[in-house]
């Protein structure tokens, strides 16, 4: 009982202690950054970390005392810096997709081909939404203000609760070509209601609601990014799914793991044992059961199981025309290419028939599956299926031509 009373009072004497030293560097930095960055300083205090006493020196460390001169030495916040205060979160976090991101993009072979702004640099292409990934110390330096992590979603410096919670929030990164998972949401008849009622409405679901249940960070789907699944019971989905692996690069041409497996697990882009996909299809289940029954709910995420594995047949379909050409030497892989066709080049492609292929891979069969879950059936029609089946009979067209021109 003494040694704790004792230590009790060592913490109360420390974190007196902290708070003293906090609100000596708060005036140094702020009186200094009310003239440099107002309106950092501006955001910082109007959140609930400058309301509670933090300061700039908590998150950016004390180095930096100089102006200029010594800007560089300011620490950049990372998930660790988050952690000491929010250590259920950034657990969450870590284990969940998001964390991942980073490595889902340098693994695209693509990125090889790309200048370096595209992809890396300044964050204007790739990694201004894949920075929210976990990097190594060393990345974490060459790409300085995208080592963060958490405030992709609480924007800096206010680090809001209630911006994170908004879907607002997610549509910056969640939209376009390949997942536009906003336009979908949004147009669908859950985000109508949302946008009829207002942020306040508590009848529709929102991204937060289905991803995030209980502001759990983790963000796990059971389908995965690339809506692939191993094993599979369908002998006949089976075929089709190793047919868009081998074009993956995930499996060889003997249907046999490649290096890219490897990558796969690491971004945990596909799901790869059953247990996960039925523990995480359950926990979408349990979350869509708060307002429908479960057996409808369970309908619904079977349809689009369902369309998925039609979407396969087309895509395999697709595949299997293009590959009989490189088969019959009628296209030539390039030199610096393991796999071909390789839908990972994505447009990168070298051949206007691949250009197609990878379209018809990227864009409309996810936007077949992910309108389909996304409750979005126009999206799903005619945004993805209807462009599915266009772009087969293309490559079928252009496959042709290319034989005949091949003969002549």
């Amino acid at each position: 009982m003494k040694k704790s009373l004792l230590l009790l009072l060592f913490m109360l004497t420390m974190s007196l202690l902290l708070s003293s030293n906090s609100a000596l560097a708060k005036s140094k930095c702020i009186s200094c950054h009310e003239k440099e960055t107002p309106g950092i300083v501006k955001q910082f205090l109007s959140g609930k970390m400058g309301k509670a006493g933090l300061d700039c020196s908590t998150c950016h460390g004390s180095d930096h005392q100089k102006g200029a001169e010594d800007a560089n030495l300011a620490k950049l916040p990372t998930p660790a810096t988050c952690n000491q205060c929010h250590p259920k979160q950034v657990s969450q976090y870590k284990a969940g997709k998001h964390s991942l991101g980073w490595i889902a993009m340098k693994a695209m072979p693509m990125l090889q081909h790309q200048p370096s702004m595209i992809v890396g640099e300044g964050y204007k292409g790739c990694s201004g939404c894949h920075k929210i990934g976990l990097k190594s110390a060393e990345e974490a330096r060459a790409y300085r203000y995208g080592s963060g992590a958490c405030d992709s979603c609480h924007t800096r410096h206010t680090f809001s609760v209630k911006e994170a919670r908004d879907p607002r929030a997610c549509q910056s990164c969640h939209m376009g070509f390949d997942h536009p998972q906003w336009e979908m949401w949004s147009t669908s008849k859950h985000g109508t209601i949302w946008q009829i009622e207002g942020p306040g409405s508590d009848r529709a679901p929102t991204c937060q609601t289905c991803h995030m249940p209980d502001g759990d960070h983790n963000v796990m789907t059971s389908w995965g990014f690339l809506a692939v699944r191993l094993p599979e019971e369908d002998k006949e989905w089976l075929k089709d799914r190793v047919v868009i692996l081998q074009a993956l690069g995930v499996l060889d041409e003997q249907g046999n793991p490649t290096e890219r497996l490897e990558i796969v697990k690491a971004g945990k882009v596909a799901r790869l044992t059953k247990e996960e996909f039925d523990s995480l299809r359950e926990k979408m289940l349990n979350t869509c059961s708060q307002c429908h029954s479960r057996s409808y709910a369970k309908r619904q995420l079977d349809a689009g199981d369902e369309i998925i594995k039609a979407a396969d047949r087309l895509m395999a379909e697709a595949i299997k025309t293009v590959k009989a050409l490189y088969d019959d030497g009628i296209l030539k892989k390039p030199a610096n290419w393991k796999f071909a066709p390789d839908l990972l080049q994505f447009y990168e492609a070298k051949s206007s028939i691949e250009q197609d292929l990878y379209v018809m891979f990227l864009e409309y069969r996810m936007r077949t599956f992910q309108g389909a879950f996304h409750m979005n059936s126009d999206y799903m029609h005619w945004y993805g299926w209807a462009p599915m089946k266009e772009t087969l009979q293309k490559i079928k067209d252009e496959a042709a031509k290319l034989r005949a021109e091949h003969k002549m």
